[in-house]
């Protein structure tokens, strides 16, 4: 077995200008060495990772990596930078860059080991030998554990500190926090006289290579620093071990820094928690262990509550409640769409292989001939039609979930399922997922007997919330929402000529805008709530068609601009643009975002137009579509398809134009270092955004 870095893989004097030149130069070294089988493969999926949440570090370190199919061994290229690149960092740009690949069914001995070095980024003694060292071999064996830091160091040329006194050091920021919370101690009268305060955290990250242990370690070394016991669940790809439920009980607070959902969060329930995202792990451990500190020294909840207690995450506390109710919306449409995918794309093919008149079928249950396509058409679309069936409960189950987590599933499923029994639809089902989750709320902030605890969230709140729910939708805003429901779909019913075109431009704009973000994310739903129904009308086809074909220009109208006009892309923009055409033609737009992060001025406008254009032309041709995704797959499923893609090509050809035009007005930067200066500096605001759902 190969050693997972060596001198070959290591450069000292990094040129690169840009984080995705300096992914290249050393992932090359990777591809001399076997390690990695496609070069341009293994960049997408660092790119894609990148695109989720940026790497760097504070302290100057960046970090990008992935899991990825096209390497062969778990491998670390590390590569130093006089200049620094800027990897996101909110301190500025990194100079130490650590490129971690492992393959897709990595080992978990392997990943082990790459977990300690994240660890060990946290070590200021070992990033300074790092800076300090002048020789490949040297900085190989120190990251591999053969040579320890203070042996590097010794060799280190004189001066060579400088740079990790100008980056700062962590521990020295995390110490001044830690007096913070020990002032905070003294004036709420906190003590620690009896024994340590007792924290639990849980850590993971999407690929759980990296910042998921790094956040580990930086929170067990503030912990050590300010006096307080500290022990950390990390998630990661090799597996976990659960922390022993007396540690958990043992716990005066938990802190969670996660970008995944935590697995089994439920065990600690009823805690002062604080719940960030795991950056925050790493870059603000000390300010964390203050803030659970203090909810716990102002009693915000009981370290005796019962589970079922509800638990704040950090800084929802600083949002609007604009942005809280889009996010409890946005938590049911995202488990609702793989209901609407798989009933959708059934009931469609049960269309194609048993004709139009499969609705009339009877039940396959009753009647079913193994060598009749008929037959196995009506199995389809039966089958297609239960699935649907569970759109609106799962909707509402899970508005009612982002809510007031596990508690809020009962009454949010239940009142879900009236909303469907009662013809409210969609609405019904956003009003019952709302509804369930204030009323779970309201009932977790009543204080009960201590008797009554343990039976809280198995009986008392689903009992209670499942009541209140179904009585406010059964007697109270069930008709309303029902007749509400009914008029808007007599409108869209009654959408003929003009205005059908108008409002296909409008999906077409609402589709293009953001690129599988919450507006993007609206659209879609308006129109998949039109044909979640066992016969969808005419109109709600036309939409679903619609917002189909306009989410596929983007993607394919940056593959073809990288085509005709390469020369106004970076070298890692035409890479992007081969995998775009396929993202396109699937209908996943966001195959458009690396375009959109580099350049937002002049792609956005531009795919806005296209989409609207393709919009606005898929409804004048009545063009019709029954499944909710597919791109060009479901073609044969979409009535007048040839007009379709006419439409679809049309906005295609806007868009690029569009882009072309705008591109080429601006002055032009050196082929392959990127965007100009300006460009930059809107793209390292975007790639610091929240990154959009899929």
């Amino acid at each position: 077995m190969s050693e997972m870095i060596t001198a070959d893989l290591v450069d000292l004097d990094l040129s690169a200008e840009n984080k995705e030149a300096a992914a290249r130069a050393l992932a090359e070294r990777m591809v001399t060495l076997g390690r990695v089988t496609d070069l341009d493969g293994f960049l997408a999926d660092v790119a894609a990772r990148e695109a989720q949440m940026p790497t760097g570090l504070d302290g100057g370190i960046g970090i990008p990596h992935c899991r990825s199919v096209h390497v062969t061994e778990p491998t670390l290229g590390f590569g130093r930078s006089a200049a620094g690149i800027d990897f996101g960092a909110p301190d500025g740009p990194a100079d130490l860059i650590f490129l971690i690949a492992a393959p897709a069914g990595a080992d978990d001995a392997h990943l082990t080991i790459l977990s300690s070095l994240a660890r060990q980024l946290m070590n200021a003694e070992f990033t300074s030998a790092l800076r300090a060292v002048d020789d490949a071999a040297a900085a190989a064996a120190l990251i591999r554990g053969d040579e320890s830091p203070a042996a590097a160091a010794s060799t280190a040329p004189e001066g060579s500190e400088s740079a990790e006194d100008s980056k700062g050091s962590k521990s020295s920021k995390d110490s001044v926090a830690v007096s913070a919370a020990a002032s905070a101690d003294t004036a709420t009268g906190t003590t620690t006289s009896e024994r340590p305060f007792r924290i639990v955290a849980v850590t993971s990250c999407p690929t759980g290579i990296a910042h998921t242990y790094m956040a580990a370690e930086s929170l067990e070394n503030a912990g050590r620093e300010a006096g307080v016991e500290v022990v950390v669940e990390t998630q990661g790809s090799a597996g976990f071990t659960r922390l022993d439920p007396a540690v958990i009980a043992a716990a005066d607070g938990v802190i969670f820094a996660h970008d995944v959902p935590v697995r089994d969060k439920d065990r600690f329930a009823g805690k002062p928690t604080v719940d960030v995202g795991v950056k925050a792990g790493i870059n603000k451990p000390a300010e964390l262990i203050t803030e659970v500190r203090g909810k716990a020294a102002r009693g915000e909840v009981s370290a005796g509550s019962a589970p079922g207690t509800p638990v704040e995450r950090a800084g929802d506390s600083g949002e609007g409640y604009g942005t809280k109710l889009r996010k409890w919306l946005m938590s049911g449409v995202s488990y609702m769409v793989p209901f609407v995918a798989a009933g959708g794309l059934l009931i469609a093919l049960g269309f194609a292989i048993g004709g139009w008149t499969v609705n009339k079928a009877p039940s396959v249950m009753d009647h079913f001939v193994w060598t009749q396509t008929d037959s196995w058409g009506a199995l389809l679309f039966q089958i297609g039609g239960v699935a649907f069936n569970f759109l609106v409960p799962v909707l509402a189950g899970y508005i009612a979930y982002g809510m007031a987590d596990r508690p809020g599933l009962v009454p949010g499923f239940v009142g879900g399922a009236i909303a469907l029994n009662i013809n409210a639809g969609f609405l019904g089902g956003l009003a019952a997922g709302l509804i369930a989750g204030g009323v779970v709320i309201g009932i977790q902030k009543v204080k009960i007997p201590a008797a009554l605890r343990g039976i809280m969230p198995v009986v008392v709140i689903p009992l209670i919330s499942a009541a209140i729910v179904g009585f406010l939708m059964f007697v109270v805003i069930g008709k309303p929402i029902a007749s509400a429901q009914k008029g808007m779909t007599d409108w869209l019913n009654g959408l003929t000529g003009t205005n059908a075109v108008l409002l296909g431009a409008l999906l077409g704009l609402m589709m293009c805008f953001d690129l599988g973000g919450p507006v993007n994310k609206v659209a879609y739903t308006f129109a998949t709530a039109g044909i979640a129904v066992a016969s969808p009308s005419d109109s709600a086809m036309k939409i679903m068609a619609a917002v189909m074909a306009a989410g596929m220009v983007p993607p394919l109208a940056m593959a073809l601009a990288t085509t005709v006009r390469g020369k106004l892309f970076t070298q890692t923009e035409r890479e992007n643009g081969k995998a775009a055409w396929v993202l396109g033609a699937s209908f996943i737009s966001e195959g458009a975002i690396p375009f959109a992060a580099a350049d937002p001025l002049r792609v956005i406008p531009s795919a806005m137009v296209g989409g609207a254009v393709t919009g606005s032309l898929s409804m004048a041709f009545s063009a019709t579509l029954r499944a909710p995704h597919g791109g060009i797959f479901v073609v044969p499923l979409i009535g007048n398809p040839f007009l379709y893609l006419i439409a679809i090509a049309a906005g295609v050809c806007v868009t690029t134009a569009l882009v072309v035009v705008l591109k080429g007005m601006r002055k032009q930067a050196p082929e392959g270092t990127g965007t100009g200066v300006a460009d930059a500096a809107i793209a390292t605001k975007v790639d610091s955004k929240e990154p959009v759902a899929a």
